[in-house]
């Protein structure tokens, strides 16, 4: 496991700032065109104001979340709302944000709508993941009802889920177009989440989803 220590959490997010811009600029410099893929959540705020104020060429940069629930923008518990306010700001106010919502009732409506417009972006750039301590990562969570179709090799780019510890219906990127991303990194913090992650690496997938990209991610973890 590609396990980064830090001394403390402002250290860490200043280094993966870092990282990722480097990242992004050298595909930005070979291809001339990135993709950005980030989760929600507050943890990765600090990652999210550093990079907005980084000089890059943001108007060729596709910015998109790991997963969402299914709720409005205007809702405190959307992750793209989070993404603009965290995110989309400063320099990066002008990267290109790549919808994960769409204002219908049910994921399943909008799903082939929205799986095109991330289509164009793959694979993905840059990815930041996140973890929860029941070791879900995205909304690949233990025990959701589509989980075995989203860990699938020929599983497509979206998937509706629905689980017992997700109070919304979500919509999430599957494990191969996560594990296909060209550089992956998962932020955790806390011991608990330490142990969780130590602990994943020898459970099944499907026990602990977070594994279907753990050979290939750094892992950075702050106390």
């Amino acid at each position: 496991m590609n396990l980064i220590e830090y001394p403390d959490r402002e250290m860490m997010m200043m280094s993966l700032a870092n990282k990722i811009a480097g990242e992004l600029g050298s595909v930005l410099r070979q291809k001339g065109r990135a993709s950005l893929c980030v989760p929600g959540g507050t943890t990765p705020g600090p990652v999210f104001d550093m990079l907005s104020a980084v000089d890059l060429d943001w108007a060729n940069v596709a910015v998109f979340l790991n997963d969402e629930r299914w709720v409005a923008e205007d809702s405190p518990r959307s992750n793209t709302r989070l993404l603009r306010q965290r995110l989309l700001q400063d320099r990066a106010a002008k990267a290109q944000l790549v919808p994960l919502y769409a204002p219908v009732d049910q994921p399943e409506d909008a799903m082939e709508a929205l799986a095109e417009g991330i289509a164009p972006h793959l694979p993905i750039s840059v990815l930041l993941l996140g973890m929860g301590a029941d070791m879900h990562t995205a909304s690949l969570f233990p025990g959701a009802d589509r989980l075995q179709e989203a860990l699938a090799e020929d599983a497509p780019t979206l998937l509706p889920m629905r689980a017992p510890g997700a109070d919304e219906p979500r919509i999430t990127l599957t494990a191969p177009v996560l594990r296909d991303a060209l550089n992956i990194h998962i932020l955790i913090t806390g011991a608990d989440k330490r142990t969780a992650i130590e602990r994943a690496a020898s459970l099944p997938v499907e026990e602990a989803p977070v594994r279907a990209v753990l050979a290939d991610a750094t892992i950075h973890w702050a106390e």
